[in-house]
């Protein structure tokens, strides 16, 4: 190692983090590998199929990523005890968080099972679309309580600084989720051909596949002897300490979800071929997003272990290397979505006129991406500190007023169409509705990354103060 990389210097905690980070996002990416195989083979069964996909997808991601947030709580919790060589107790927070998984899952549960209320903003949808909808979002129900719970075996994975062990199962998953997709929405080795639904059905059984392989890796690795893991019984004490951070987490996660899936709803009453196109650009993000989103739970981990082992230059800096990854990592992406534009759209549709409005809505892309990236890092390094409910209440402002609530307004509301100037100039030929939510998207993430970066420095100084000799 050279005298630049010692430990200490910034160049010492970017090679850390990007060392923690890599296998987060190898992660993500086998994660989100789902929903693009999904997308991609549904787009090659039928116009009729992506649609119920991407209606589907909307509702199910809106409520899994909520009560998913609210799970990763245990990554800052976790990783202050370990921080603070507590591993009995992270053990038991651990424990805990599972109890509190299974509580969430019947709560999300109910709300798969009633997806009509979901659909009245998305207008007339065909009959046909709307049976799928429901059956692919029952299937989905199934797999909840299995993907709540294997998500906190990846939030302590992830927060004692070893998640290769959950990026190997869930690149082992891949293989499963695209051979029962073959089957199940095509109709091959005898099963009837189901499309979306084939791909919910799909979904279920690897979920419950992938969180057998998780506790049977947590049993075996003599790593994860020290936190002593069992499940005791439910302890009040624990649960309110884990709401108390998981609930605002898991708003700020809603927040950010619920702008897409909304949109989502609201562009489907421009049509089947538009519903389409939207769903291959949100798609896209969401991958995109898997950067900085690895790098910030990446950071996340580490700062909060400098928390807890009261180090706070170390938490400082550690911060620091992860803003600068995500910055060269979203210009990096930029990069790749430009030039490799036509190509990626071949992936996703053989249809021309979904690949029309997808084409036209990417034109938004390097923006979108760029303020995407800097707000998810800001965010998670206030979660490091375990300050979860100004960050909420900010996103509130920018991301649900500002983007969801102004696009819905100068979209599809009473002021619709007086973008028309700045999407022609923005996205030529993209439809209007659509294009303006993006557009306001886009301006909420801008206010969110601003917000949000400015708190993360109040935060900083208040330790710094509270630190001070």
């Amino acid at each position: 190692m050279g005298v630049s990389a010692l430990p200490g210097t910034l160049l010492f905690y970017v090679r850390q983090t990007l060392n923690h980070a890599w296998p987060v996002l190898v992660s993500a990416w086998a994660g989100i590998a789902f929903g693009v195989l999904d997308t991609a083979m549904a787009g090659h069964s039928s116009a009729a199929d992506l649609q119920a996909m991407s209606l589907s997808v909307s509702i199910y991601i809106t409520v899994f990523v909520g009560l998913m947030g609210v799970v990763h709580a245990l990554i800052p919790i976790i990783g202050q005890h370990f921080g603070a060589q507590r591993h009995e107790a992270a053990g038991q927070a651990w424990g805990q968080g599972v109890w509190m998984a299974l509580g969430l899952s019947a709560v999300g549960i109910a709300t798969l099972l009633f997806p009509h209320a979901w659909l009245a903003m998305s207008g007339d949808i065909e009959p046909a679309v709307e049976h799928e909808i429901a059956w692919y979002l029952r299937a989905l129900a199934l797999a909840l309580p299995a993907t709540l719970v294997f998500r906190t075996i990846y939030a302590l994975g992830t927060a004692v600084s070893k998640p290769k062990m959950v990026m190997n199962i869930n690149l082992a998953s891949i293989g499963f989720k695209a051979l029962f997709n073959w089957i199940f929405i095509f109709g091959n080795l005898g099963a009837p051909a189901l499309g979306a639904i084939g791909a919910g059905l799909s979904t279920a059984i690897v979920g419950w596949m992938t969180l057998a392989a998780g506790l049977w890796m947590l049993r075996h690795d003599k790593f994860y002897a020290r936190f002593k893991l069992k499940l005791h019984r439910p302890r009040w004490r624990d649960q309110k300490e884990l709401l108390r951070l998981g609930l605002p987490m898991g708003g700020s996660y809603l927040v950010e979800v619920c702008a897409f899936s909304f949109m989502a709803l609201l562009v489907a009453r421009e049509g089947m071929f538009v519903t389409g196109g939207h769903q291959i650009m949100a798609n896209l993000v969401a991958l995109c997003y898997m950067m900085p989103m690895a790098v910030g739970i990446a950071s996340a981990s580490l700062t909060a272990q400098a928390i807890g082992a009261e180090d706070m230059p170390r938490a400082r800096k550690t911060a620091l290397a992860g803003q600068l990854i995500v910055l060269v990592g979203a210009l990096a992406t930029i990069c790749i979505l430009i030039v490799g534009k036509r190509d990626i759209l071949a992936v996703y549709t053989d249809d021309l006129q979904v690949a029309a409005v997808a084409a036209a809505l990417m034109q938004v892309i390097p923006y979108f991406h760029l303020c995407d990236a800097m707000q998810c890092i800001n965010s998670y390094l206030l979660r490091a500190y375990k300050v979860a409910t100004v960050p909420l209440l900010l996103q509130i402002f920018a991301l649900t007023g500002v983007g969801l609530l102004g696009g819905w307004w100068l979209g599809f509301g009473p002021a619709a169409g007086a973008l028309q100037p700045m999407v022609d100039w923005i996205m030529p030929g993209a439809p209007i509705g659509a294009a303006t939510l993006w557009l306001m998207a886009l301006i909420g993430l801008g206010v969110s990354a601003v917000l949000l970066y400015f708190w993360y420095w109040r935060v900083l100084r208040q330790y710094r103060r509270r630190t001070a000799p």
